[in-house]
């Protein structure tokens, strides 16, 4: 694994793909870059800080008059800016389920569509930025995930490439699911420094855990839990829907919060699948 990215701050590659969780004219539902620190090298031991304040993620989001509007002829149909009791239920709906873990505050935030796209994922559907009666009708049926190591162990972390999920298991189930974003697969050079861009596939263990902001010349990485090397799974403030990443996991800022007191020092990681 010499050639192994440490980091996780890759420079856009390509336009990701105008998604819509229901098909309308105006809302593609896809996150763009925001502009994060200068990519450089990860050193292969990060300096731990101390413990930081979470920080608070919610994006900025428009006034809305509320969620029962109409966009490409269907009404009642949620999007990012849309607040109110709908959307408070659509939150605790994804908490029940594992893939929300914020206040359920209604409002249709970034971390409310992260979680939403964990969702879609996990039951096969195209991750969309809006919510219909698909996702409703999805919601309300149960179906459980398909473990990637049926005979990993009862508390164990499993990493697909192919679907962009996290999944923490306890006891054998599944009790957090997650949309990432994991290393692009392309050979790069900044600043001097090479190498390719993958998160690799295998069976590893948490070897460190790092709290707070680090900031190496790769970016900066949220409560970092290191698994092979320098490439750790940890929150951004970028975790697009596409792989971008020189390595690392990347997950939303109050999901990793979540994760990093869940996961402990010497838990498996099952990464499995392709991009």
């Amino acid at each position: 694994m010499a050639a192994l990215a440490a980091g996780c701050f890759l420079p856009l590659l390509a336009a990701a793909p105008a998604l819509a969780d229901e098909p309308s004219q105006g809302d593609t539902g896809v996150q763009t870059d925001m502009g994060v620190p200068a990519v450089q090298a990860v050193p292969d031991v990060v300096p731990v800080p101390e413990v930081e304040a979470v920080p608070e993620v919610v994006k900025p989001v428009p006034a809305v008059k509320g969620v029962k509007r109409s966009h490409a002829g269907k009404i009642g149909v949620l999007r990012v800016g849309d607040r109110g009791e709908t959307v408070r239920q659509l939150q605790r709906r994804l908490h029940d389920g594992g893939f929300y873990f914020g206040q359920a505050h209604g409002i249709y935030d970034e971390q409310t569509r992260y979680a939403v796209w964990g969702f879609h994922k996990s039951r096969g559907m195209v991750p969309r930025g809006e919510v219909g009666p698909k996702t409703w009708a999805a919601l309300k049926r149960s179906k459980g995930l398909r473990p990637l190591v049926p005979q990993g162990g009862a508390d164990r972390v499993e990493i697909s490439l192919t679907h962009q999920l996290l999944t923490i298991y306890r006891d054998y189930r599944p009790v957090l699911v997650t949309h990432i974003s994991t290393g692009a697969e392309v050979h790069y050079c900044e600043k001097g420094h090479c190498g390719n861009a993958v998160t690799p596939v295998g069976d590893f263990r948490v070897t460190r855990k790092a709290p707070g902001w680090t900031t190496s010349r790769l970016g900066s990485m949220f409560n970092s839990l290191y698994f092979v090397g320098g490439i750790a799974m940890h929150g951004s403030t970028e975790v697009p829907l596409r792989p971008a990443s020189h390595g690392c996991v990347r997950m939303p800022l109050s999901t990793s919060v979540r994760v990093y007191n869940m996961v402990k020092e010497g838990e498996p990681v099952y990464v499995r699948g392709q991009i």
